[in-house]
């Protein structure tokens, strides 16, 4: 992936320090919830959530911070961002508020609840953060095998889709059009992998990105975090009425589209027949 010497973002924050949230909801650990989410096919975020709300509290948290000369990589690729959905917003006569990324490393608070490494990345819309474990990456890397900047990047751009949804009030939307649909969340998401690979397309046309093997690299990412492997993976039985990201296949089906056009219209996954 060529990112070269570029602009970098300022928006990327150091939250790093935290000192980690007591036990959850009178005693039920963070492992619990999170099998607990598993099982139910909840995203434990929303238990972690709902679980912080009924009892426990942020001991501390380390305050937000420049994130100085650390985190190169996530600064030139949420600069990438910021610079190609501001030419798409332009050309669209809107203006586009890039979002922050908050690099964490222990339980911190966030406008959605407790941010926690075992959750993964997300976007929260309260306060338009994108939330990164320091180690996600590297568990990325061993435990599914996905390697590659363009992969990292890949994450990093779908959650930079869920702002772009928010930005453009998508997710307001589709949640009163759909609110309590089975599958809404499942169309969210694969509308952020659509949106991933429009941004990869743009940004290679504006300055040169790819090199040979990043866009199968992005493809590989995708489908390591379908739903139906990560079931698979936790010696579940498939059970697609539980997903909530899509298979593996729709993962790939979407951001494929997203590059292969390269057209925000393309990602209209809460009108399309088939995901």
């Amino acid at each position: 992936m060529l990112l070269g010497g570029g602009r970098e973002s300022q928006n990327v924050e150091d939250r790093r320090g935290g000192s980690g949230v007591g036990l959850i909801g009178g005693g039920l650990g963070t492992l619990a919830i999170v099998l607990i989410g598993w099982f139910l096919g909840v995203d434990p975020s929303l238990l972690l959530d709902m679980a912080q709300q009924g009892g426990s509290s942020v001991q501390s948290s380390a305050p937000a911070r420049p994130a100085g000369e650390e985190f190169k990589f996530e600064k030139l690729v949420l600069a990438r961002t910021e610079d190609t959905w501001s030419q798409i917003f332009q050309q669209m006569g809107r203006t586009y508020h890039p979002p922050k990324l908050a690099i964490f490393d222990n339980a911190i608070p966030s406008g959605c609840g407790i941010a926690q490494p075992v959750t993964g990345p997300f976007y929260c819309p309260r306060d338009q953060h994108i939330y990164l474990d320091t180690d996600f990456f590297n568990e990325l890397s061993s435990r599914f095998g996905v390697k590659g900047d363009f992969a990292k990047a890949y994450v990093l751009a779908h959650e930079v889709g869920h702002h772009v949804q928010h930005e453009l009030g998508l997710l307001d939307e589709n949640v009163a059009r759909s609110s309590g649909a089975q599958g809404m969340s499942v169309r969210t998401e694969l509308q952020a992998d659509c949106l991933a690979g429009v941004w990869a397309v743009r940004s290679d046309r504006q300055r040169k990105l790819f090199e040979p093997g990043d866009i199968e690299s992005g493809i590989h990412a995708a489908a390591a975090v379908g739903d139906d492997r990560l079931q698979r993976s936790a010696g579940r039985q498939v059970t697609p009425d539980a997903f909530t990201h899509g298979s593996s296949a729709q993962r790939v089906r979407w951001f494929r589209r997203g590059v292969e056009t390269g057209d925000l219209r393309a990602c209209d996954t809460f009108h399309a027949q088939q995901l």
